[in-house]
C-alpha cells in the first residue's frame, strides 16, 4: 500500500502522523510511504531522516494526497485537505465529528474512509490512541493554567505550590479519567491542593487507594462542583463521552461564584468543550477572558510539546497502520471489533453512532459493510 503523510496545517501544530521509524517497519513489510516536504523538519526529523527509513519525499501535497492510498495525520483535515480526498481512500487520524458538522459534511462528500483514532478502543474499555495525546494533555493543562493564574496573562497572580506560610492554590478536575489523572499527578507534584471529581464510584476509589492522602475525591453533583469552583484557583475539564459532544457542566452563570482572575482550561475543546462559554482558541492567542475567568481552550494542546507527542503517538498507532496496510481496511476491521469502532465515515455515510446522532444523520452499523 501506498502511505501519503502530509504535513500538518493547522495553526502551529507541528506534529507528525509518523516517525522514521514507524516508516522503516513500513517499508520494511513492503509498503510504500511519501512523506510532505519538511513534515518532521521542525521537531528534529528531517526529510533525510525519512529517506534513510525508506520513504519518498513529495513536494506537492496535491500529488501526495493523489497518490496515497491512505492518509496518515495527526489532526482533522483542513477545508483545504478534506477537499482533496476522494472515494476509496482511506483517512486514519483524530476527527472530532461530533462538534464540527463542516468537517463531517466535508468528509461525507468527499466519499473517502475515514478511521478516527479517537473511537479506536480496547480489550479494557479504553481508548489506545487517545490515551498517549490525554496524558500529554492532562500534563500541558496545569502547566498551562499555572502560567495562565500569573498576573501577565490575566489571572489572579496565585503560585499553585504556595510556600511556607501561604496555603497553596486549590485545583479542581472534573473528569478522572487518564486526563484527570494526569493532570492531578503534575497539580500534586506542584504542591497544590487537588479534588477530583466523577461519578464512576469504583474510579474515585482506584484514584483514592493509588494517591492515599494527597488527593482528595468527590463524587460529581452539581452541588458538589459548584462548591469546589467556588474556593478553585485552577479548574481542568477533563470530561470524555467516546465519539459524543462534551456535555457543558460549568455554565456562565456558574462562573459568577468564581474568584476573578481564576483560570478554566477545557482539555475536551476538541469535542466542543465541557463549559458553556469555551470557544477553541490556537498557541498563537491561548487564552481569553470570560466573567473576569480566564479561560485557555486550546484545541491541539499536545502540539506544543510536538516532538514528545508524536513519538507517544506512533507507538500507539503503528500497529493499526501496519494491519490497515497489511490487510486493507475491510478485512482489518472484521478481524479486530476494536479497529471496527474508529470507523466513522464512509462512502457519505456515518458509521459512528455518537457522531450521528449528535449531528442528526443516518447511522449505518459498520460490521454491516463487511462480508
Amino acid at each position: 500500500m501506498l502511505i501519503g503523510v502530509p504535513k500538518e496545517i493547522k495553526n502551529q501544530e507541528y506534529r507528525v502522523g509518523i516517525t522514521p521509524a514507524g516508516v522503516s517497519e513500513l517499508t520494511c513489510t513492503g509498503h510504500q510511504v511519501m512523506i510532505e516536504h519538511n513534515a518532521g523538519e521542525s521537531i528534529g526529523f528531517p526529510d533525510s531522516a525519512y529517506q534513510a527509513a525508506g520513504a519518498s519525499i513529495e513536494t506537492d501535497v496535491a500529488v501526495l494526497f493523489d497518490k496515497a492510498e491512505m492518509i496518515v495525520k495527526v489532526k482533522e483535515p483542513q477545508p483545504a485537505e478534506y477537499a482533496r480526498l476522494k472515494p476509496g481512500q482511506l483517512l486514519f487520524t483524530y476527527l472530532h465529528l461530533a462538534p464540527d458538522p463542516e468537517q463531517t459534511k466535508g468528509l461525507i462528500k468527499s466519499g473517502c474512509t475515514a478511521i478516527a483514532y479517537e473511537t479506536v478502543t480496547d480489550t479494557h474499555g479504553g481508548l489506545p490512541l487517545l490515551a498517549p495525546m490525554s496524558e500529554v494533555a492532562g500534563k500541558l493543562s496545569v502547566q498551562a493554567g499555572a502560567r495562565c493564574l500569573e498576573k501577565s496573562m490575566g489571572g489572579r497572580g496565585v503560585l499553585l505550590g504556595g510556600v511556607p506560610g501561604v496555603e497553596p492554590g486549590h485545583v479542581t478536575i472534573i473528569g478522572g479519567g487518564v486526563v484527570g489523572e494526569n493532570a492531578a499527578r503534575v497539580a500534586m507534584g506542584l504542591g497544590a491542593e487537588v479534588t477530583i471529581l466523577d461519578r464512576s464510584v469504583p474510579r474515585l476509589r482506584e484514584l483514592e487507594a493509588r494517591y492515599a492522602g494527597r488527593l482528595k475525591t468527590l463524587y460529581s453533583t452539581q452541588e458538589g462542583l459548584l462548591n469546589c469552583i467556588r474556593r478553585s484557583d485552577l479548574v481542568v475539564g477533563a470530561v470524555l463521552i467516546p465519539g459524543a459532544a462534551a456535555p457543558k457542566l460549568i455554565t456562565r452563570e456558574m462562573l459568577k461564584e468564581m474568584h476573578k482572575g481564576s483560570v478554566l482550561v477545557d482539555v475536551a475543546i476538541d469535542q466542543g468543550g465541557c463549559f458553556e462559554t469555551s470557544r477553541a482558541t490556537t498557541h498563537d492567542k491561548p487564552v481569553f477572558i470570560e466573567e473576569g475567568i480566564v479561560h485557555y481552550c486550546v484545541a491541539n494542546m499536545p502540539g506544543a510539546v510536538a516532538r514528545t507527542a508524536t513519538l507517544a503517538l506512533t507507538h500507539a498507532t503503528l500497529p493499526f497502520v501496519l494491519a490497515l496496510a497489511n490487510k486493507g481496511w475491510q478485512q482489518a476491521i472484521k478481524d479486530d471489533i476494536h479497529l471496527m469502532r474508529g470507523l466513522n465515515i464512509h462512502a457519505g455515510q456515518v458509521t459512528n453512532q455518537a457522531v450521528a446522532e449528535a449531528l442528526n444523520y443516518a447511522y449505518i452499523k459498520p460490521s454491516g459493510l463487511i462480508g
